[in-house]
């Protein structure tokens, strides 16, 4: 593998492929996600010496059972959605720009199903060193729905064992200011 490879999603990935991501770091991205991510998971992949991947979970598909060769088989959760194709484009797209010029071995994985699960999955897979995400935008949109299913970071944190580094994005709340639910 040399840097900036990648693998295309739509390709069933190999367990040789797997093998030399053993040890990696997982960065988990969506689109429209600030670079500022994946820039945080190249530096921490740096210093431990250990691979990259950039990970895509297409939340409109799920898991329908995994072969015997380690090949997942998914079925989408509305057959007119091909929403996680697109995502990918633009979190691949994203990739190359913010780890162009880096010093780091990297790859780009789409899972399904559930973030954290799929996330949790992946990295017990590929015995991952860290798993790196990002804060969600401060909004009233982001907060209802953070409140009903979880940050992916605090899900993550209480259903695995490998340490979880959390990118702050946007502006943080001060001191005095209430979170945006409950305004």
């Amino acid at each position: 593998m040399s840097d900036d490879e990648v693998f295309p999603a739509d390709e069933a990935s190999t367990p040789g492929d797997d093998e030399a991501l053993r040890g990696a770091v997982v960065a988990g991205a969506i689109p429209g996600q600030p670079p500022r991510v994946l820039r945080e998971a190249a530096k921490y992949a740096a210093l431990l010496h250990a691979p990259l991947v950039v990970t895509h979970v297409d939340v409109t598909r799920f898991v329908t059972y995994e072969d015997p060769d380690g090949f997942v088989q998914t079925a989408p959760i509305d057959i007119h959605v091909d929403v996680g194709a697109e995502e990918l484009d633009a979190v691949r797209q994203v990739a190359s720009e913010a780890l162009a010029g880096q010093k780091v071995t990297w790859a780009v994985r789409q899972l399904v199903g559930d973030p954290a699960l799929a996330l949790k999955h992946f990295a017990d897979k590929i015995d991952a060193r860290l798993i790196v995400v990002g804060t969600r935008k401060r909004g009233i949109g982001d907060s209802i729905r953070e409140f009903f299913t979880g940050s992916v970071a605090a899900r993550l944190s209480h259903r695995q064992h490998r340490s979880i580094l959390v990118v702050p994005l946007g502006e943080p709340l001060e001191d005095d200011e209430d979170w945006p639910i409950e305004e």
